[in-house]
């Protein structure tokens, strides 16, 4: 019986390339603050209760505090150009840089007044408060209710450089 040849099936992708990457990781002293909370409370278990059994308690509580930093850590904000056209991905969310009729960096003392009294509540936000600047991306989308976006991230300047505004 003659094998079938079956044709390669080639999926390709267009190449990407990222022009922007920042992860908003969380501040090395609250890494460090957790790691002790977590130490002192594992200490606390460890003199109660002598023996080998003891020690589970730094085994349990100690990956605690390391797998909230690394989950508050996952956001990531990228601006991606794959076949030509750019896009912004905040998180999961990604926007077309087409649809972008203007962006501003936000500085640290205007932070409080564009996450409170100014915020538009239709406004995508993407806020981490460790971080004191944002970005205001202002959308021109007629199907898109969302007026706005605004964006934590530590380096504005690079990332509206990367967005060519």
């Amino acid at each position: 019986m003659p094998e079938t040849s079956r044709p390669d099936v080639a999926t390709t992708t267009p190449p990407s390339t990222t022009l922007y990457s920042e992860r908003l990781w969380v501040p090395i002293w609250w890494w460090i603050a957790g790691l002790a909370v977590a130490g002192l409370l594992a200490a606390e278990v460890h003199m109660g209760r002598p023996g080998l059994l003891s020690y589970l308690a730094y085994v349990v509580l100690l990956p605690i505090p390391i797998w909230a930093a690394f989950w508050l850590s996952r956001m990531r904000v990228e601006v991606v150009e794959t076949a030509g056209v750019k896009e912004l991905h905040v998180g999961r969310a990604h926007l077309p840089v087409e649809l972008i009729s203007r962006a501003a960096a936000v500085p640290a003392s205007a932070k409080s007044a564009a996450m409170g009294r100014q915020l538009d509540p239709s406004a995508f936000v993407q806020h981490r408060p460790w971080i004191k600047t944002m970005v205001l991306i202002v959308l021109d989308d007629p199907e898109d209710p969302t007026p706005y976006w605004l964006v934590s991230t530590r380096r504005p300047a690079d990332l509206l450089a990367a967005l060519d505004r």
